[in-house]
């Protein structure tokens, strides 16, 4: 399989000025950075959210965080039944804080940025999550099961943790092969030309963290 083909996986601007978003993935050093909290809710940071909305369900996903989508920003969305009709069941979560948790349980995960890629993770099995919404309004929310393990997984992303660092070391050697699969395609992207350097990476955040944080 060729690597040096078009592949848009990060943040771009379109010719409109409109903030493009792309799922990236694993090991790209935006999902190591560590989030900073968002000052204000405008239109344009709507229009990011609706985005990351789309590429959740693009992806088959539940929940999806705004380091996945290369953007340096304390965010996530969610929706626990998957369903894009069920917009009722859809959660953006701003600046989100677990203030308390309770219980342990184990349930496997995976995760849009490592596609593939499964293993059982310990968790809260009860939270108090607190957030800003797309009003700009906080609120509190008591949460369990799955709705609570996917706050959880999210806001691991917003600290620049992914689930496999939750795994021990017998099962992240089970999935060690497929990881290293993804090591060696993000490096023959750089080698292509296709993906930016640490350095600019780092420089394009500071300049997004300016703009809003």
């Amino acid at each position: 399989m060729s690597h040096c083909q078009p592949d848009s996986i990060h943040a771009v601007f379109t010719k409109g000025g409109i903030l493009k978003l792309e799922v990236i993935h694993f090991p790209h050093p935006t999902l190591r950075h560590v989030s900073k909290p968002l000052k204000r809710v405008d239109v344009e940071l709507r229009e990011m959210i609706a985005q990351m909305f789309e590429l959740m369900y693009r992806h088959e996903g539940v929940g999806l965080a705004a380091n996945q989508v290369d953007l340096p920003y304390r965010l996530f969305v969610a929706n626990p039944t998957g369903d894009p009709d069920n917009k009722e069941a859809e959660q953006a979560f701003i600046n989100p804080v677990i203030r308390s948790g309770k219980g342990q349980v184990e349930g496997e995960e995976g995760c849009l940025s490592i596609p593939g890629v499964l293993g059982p993770v310990v968790r809260k099995e009860r939270i108090s999550v607190e957030a800003y919404g797309l009003t700009g309004e906080s609120f509190v929310g008591e949460l369990d099961g799955l709705f609570a393990r996917i706050v959880q997984h999210e806001v691991d992303h917003l600290d620049g943790a992914l689930f496999i660092d939750r795994l021990s070391p017998t099962q992240y050697a089970e999935v060690k092969d497929q990881l290293e699969e993804f090591e060696i395609d993000f490096q023959s992207k750089r080698d292509c030309g296709e993906m930016p350097t640490d350095e600019q990476i780092a420089a394009r955040i500071a300049e997004l963290e300016k703009l809003r944080t």
